[in-house]
């Protein structure tokens, strides 16, 4: 039987593949989830109440700054984190996916817990595959993007390398 959560994604999931939503979104929910993660230490965000969700911070590939992108993630099954740079499904890639290619160490906050990661493009296309279906099983239909898009979504592994302290980067 299909728990709440999982009538709920059946629901919203259309919803959040819409061009209305599409022309929102971008601009809507990023705002909103910096500021709830900061209220709450990072142990709650809007996407979180519907799927697993972190936030990733990665050095800027051009501008060598911290940047933080709240992220919507699917366990691999193996301690380990996809993430899959849809970005609404806009023609270039999201600037995280850049940053992860230039410097693929970066940080995590997942239900207020700061964990040290190396990304890895999953870039295999069996691999790949595998991939994609885990995600679609969590939110389906999410591979539109990547369709809509018209380019090849990146899909980054993401390896724990250490828990952090609240001190740490």
């Amino acid at each position: 039987m299909p728990t709440v959560t999982q009538i709920v994604r059946r629901v919203i999931a259309p919803i959040s593949r819409t061009r209305a939503f599409r022309a929102v979104g971008p601009r809507m929910l990023p705002p909103v989830e910096r500021l709830l993660t900061r209220i709450t230490g990072g142990k709650v965000q809007v996407s979180g109440l519907l799927v697993p969700s972190l936030v990733l911070y990665t050095v800027g590939a051009q501008s060598g700054k911290e940047r933080e992108s709240p992220l919507m993630y699917t366990p691999d099954g193996h301690g380990r984190a996809l993430v899959a740079g849809t970005s609404f499904a806009r023609e270039k890639h999201p600037a995280w996916t850049y940053n992860l290619m230039r410097n693929p160490d970066a940080v995590i906050t997942v239900k207020g817990r700061r964990l040290s990661v190396r990304a890895t493009l999953v870039d295999d296309t069996e691999e790949r595959e595998a991939a994609w279906q885990r995600i679609e099983r969590q939110w389906p239909g999410y591979r539109g993007y990547e369709r809509d898009s018209g380019r090849r979504v990146r899909i980054f592994r993401l390896q724990p390398v250490k828990e952090l302290g609240s001190g740490d980067r």
